[in-house]
């Protein structure tokens, strides 16, 4: 008996089948290259479109990068302009000793003293007392009646210490005072801050000192406090009232007091270890009332 359905398709009809088919594809191929062509083209677009989210993230973390890069070479930069300033002002002081021939004096100049670099983390908010707080304490060696400078010149000293951070009373406190020379004649005067950023009063100048307006004050080194040299103001005003008994002198400081950011801390160089560092007077009365605000 027969089977009611035949048997399936053979194997040479299948092997056939498939040589046409290869047949086919391989002329159809060279036809159809337009179309895929212009479906490509169609297609790019979209293409380009899905890829915008990838492009944007690694613009976005480049750009990151970068910027982080920036941050880290600005901040190095003002480092180094600072070391740079306090090196200048140093050779300044040291080219005026030599044209007076005061080295053979032994002037106290050296230029492998430590320094650090200080960012400010706090601006005083009371009117009645100036000082800012830095970002460096005692861990870091800071110490109470430490000289503080910026690019320009002396900016103050330090009255507190606690370990990571350090107040600065600053040259316009009221408290504040510095032993300074003129630089045109080695004429020594104390500058005493008058609570005002951009002014300092020099107190008990007789009528007959040769001071003028214009003449530069620089640290004279006495008191032991700060080092001698480094520029501190401007004489701006000088008046001799016959009614008074000292003349009025007026100068501004050079350091920029309202604006500043980083700072120098300045520590003692090697010769200067052992010798008496007693404070200036006034700077303990400026210490106390310092602390005395804190609390």
């Amino acid at each position: 008996m027969k089977p009611i359905f035949a048997r399936g398709i053979s194997n040479q009809f299948r092997l056939t089948l498939a040589v046409i088919m290869s047949v086919i594809l391989l002329v159809a191929n060279d036809r159809l290259e337009p179309v895929r062509n212009s479906l490509s083209s169609l297609l790019s677009p979209l293409q380009y479109v899905a890829n915008i989210p990838g492009a944007l993230l690694d613009l976005s973390a480049e750009s990151l990068a970068t910027r982080n890069m920036l941050a880290k070479q600005n901040k190095e930069l003002l480092r180094h302009q600072l070391l740079m300033s306090e090196r200048l002002q140093r050779f300044e002081h040291l080219r005026q000793e030599n044209d007076r021939l005061r080295g053979l004096l032994g002037s106290p100049v050296h230029m492998d003293a430590k320094k650090v670099v200080a960012e400010v983390m706090e601006v005083a908010s009371d009117p009645f007392r100036q000082y800012v707080v830095l970002n460096h304490g005692s861990r870091s060696g800071v110490f109470v009646g430490q000289p503080v400078v910026d690019a320009q010149g002396v900016v103050g000293q330090v009255v507190q210490v606690s370990e990571l951070t350090s107040r600065v009373l600053l040259l316009s406190d009221t408290t504040h005072g510095i032993p300074v020379r003129i630089t045109r004649n080695d004429v020594r005067l104390m500058a005493f801050g008058t609570g005002v950023l951009d002014e300092l009063e020099l107190r008990h100048v007789a009528k007959s000192t040769d001071v003028r307006v214009g003449d530069l004050l620089v640290s004279s080194g006495l008191g032991k406090r700060f080092p001698e040299g480094y520029p501190v103001a401007r004489v701006m005003s000088v008046e001799k009232d016959d009614g008074k008994s000292y003349a009025t002198v007026i100068a501004q400081p050079l350091a920029a007091l309202d604006r500043i950011r980083y700072l120098l801390l300045l520590w003692p160089d090697i010769e200067s270890d052992g010798k008496d560092l007693t404070p200036p007077e006034g700077v303990e009365e400026a210490v106390k009332a310092s602390q005395e605000v804190a609390l």
